[in-house]
C-alpha cells in the first residue's frame, strides 16, 4: 500500500523499518531538529537519521496541520497515514486525507495508558503485562477505535528493555493490520470509556523516591523511570541517582538502621541494602550528580558509607 509515515523517536523506527520492507512509503514526516545537550547543538530525530540513510523524502513541518502541509499531504495520495510517537497532534483535515485511515501504534494496552508515557507508568504502577494497540485515530487523544491489541509480559523489564520489545511488536501488529485493511477484514472496536487510565508527560520530580514506600514499588519506579528522569534521592545534599536495584526476598529486620532510607547493609562486590516501607531494597547501580554511574558497592568504598547513614 501507500503510505505516508509520521514518526519521530526511538520507538517509530522498528515500524517504519517494516513498512519500508513491505510497502511503498511516499514521505517521511518527522520533528524539525531541536537544541540538545549540554552545547545545545541541533539533533536530529532517529526518524531522520533512518530515512537519510535509505533515501526517503523527509518533511520537517512546525506545524503539520497548517493549510500548506495539508495540502502538501494531499497531493501524495495515500492509501494511509501510519503515525508512531509522532510529537504532534493531527487535526481533523489531516485524518480525512488518506483513502483509507489514519493510524496509529500506542505504547499500551488501550484504553489503558493514553498520553504521552505509557510504558513507563505500566512499569511504575506495576503492571504484569503490557503491549500495543493499532488503532484507526480520531482528533481524541489515543481515543480512536481499536483494530487490534498485541500483550506482553512485562516480568521485570525496565522501561529502555520494554520499548524496545514494544517497538517490535507495535512494528508486527502494523504490518498485520495493514493486511487486514487490504483484505478489507478490519472490525473496529469502539473502546471502553470506564477503563482509560492517563500516562501523564514526565516530569523530574516525579522521580523523587519515597522511602516510605514499600522495597517493590520504589524498584518499580526505578525501573519505569528510565532512560529519564530516573528515580533519585539525596547523599549529603547532592542528588544521587538510583539506577538499578533489588527488592530482598527477607523482610527488613531488626537492625540499628530503623528508618526508611537508612542503610541496614552494605553487601561486599553487591551493593547496598536499604529499609523501606515494607521490606529491604537492594541498590546495585547509582550515579552521583556530576559523575558517571557506578556499581552500589564501589560508591561505599568512594564515599566511606556505613550502616546507619540515611538516604533522604
Amino acid at each position: 500500500m501507500k503510505i505516508v509515515f509520521l514518526g519521530s523517536s526511538d520507538f517509530s523506527l522498528a515500524s517504519l523499518k517494516a513498512l519500508r520492507q513491505k510497502h511503498e512509503l511516499l514521505a517521511v514526516y518527522t520533528q524539525p531538529d531541536r537544541k540538545k545537550g549540554r552545547n545545545l547543538l541541533l539533533s536530529k530525530t532517529p526518524v531522520k537519521i533512518y530515512a537519510e540513510e535509505h533515501n526517503l523524502p523527509i518533511f520537517q513541518p512546525e506545524i503539520v496541520s497548517a493549510p500548506e502541509i495539508v495540502e502538501q499531504l494531499k497531493s501524495f495520495d495515500a492509501d494511509l497515514f501510519v503515525v508512531v510517537s509522532f510529537g504532534q497532534k493531527l487535526s481533523n483535515q489531516v485524518l480525512e486525507i488518506p483513502r483509507e485511515f489514519c493510524l496509529n501504534v500506542h505504547s499500551s494496552l488501550l484504553p489503558k495508558w493514553r498520553g504521552a508515557a505509557p510504558i513507563n507508568y505500566a512499569i511504575i504502577n506495576g503492571d504484569k503485562f503490557s503491549g500495543v494497540t493499532i488503532m484507526k485515530m480520531n482528533e481524541q487523544m489515543d481515543g480512536g477505535d481499536i483494530i487490534l491489541s498485541k500483550s506482553i509480559e512485562i516480568n521485570d523489564a525496565d522501561a529502555v528493555v520494554l520499548l524496545e520489545q514494544l517497538a517490535e511488536l507495535g512494528a508486527a501488529a502494523l504490518l498485520e493490520a495493514i493486511e487486514q485493511i487490504k483484505k478489507k477484514q478490519v472490525k473496529l472496536v469502539a473502546q471502553d470509556q470506564a477503563k482509560v487510565t492517563i500516562a501523564k508527560k514526565l516530569k523530574k520530580e516525579n522521580g523523587l523516591i519515597n522511602w516510605q514506600d514499600s522495597a517493590a514499588s520504589i524498584h518499580n519506579k526505578v525501573r519505569g523511570l528510565l532512560p529519564w528522569p530516573c528515580a533519585f534521592t539525596y547523599y549529603k545534599g547532592k542528588l544521587l541517582k538510583i539506577l538499578k536495584t533489588k527488592v530482598m526476598t527477607f523482610d527488613c529486620f531488626e537492625s540499628e538502621a530503623q528508618t526508611p532510607g537508612g542503610i541496614i547493609q552494605i553487601e561486599k562486590h553487591v551493593g547496598i541494602v536499604v529499609k523501606t516501607g515494607s521490606q529491604a531494597l537492594l541498590i546495585e547501580t547509582l550515579q552521583l550528580e556530576g559523575k558517571k554511574a557506578m556499581s552500589a558497592y564501589d560508591f561505599v568504598n568512594g564515599h566511606n558509607l556505613k550502616i546507619k547513614e540515611i538516604f533522604n
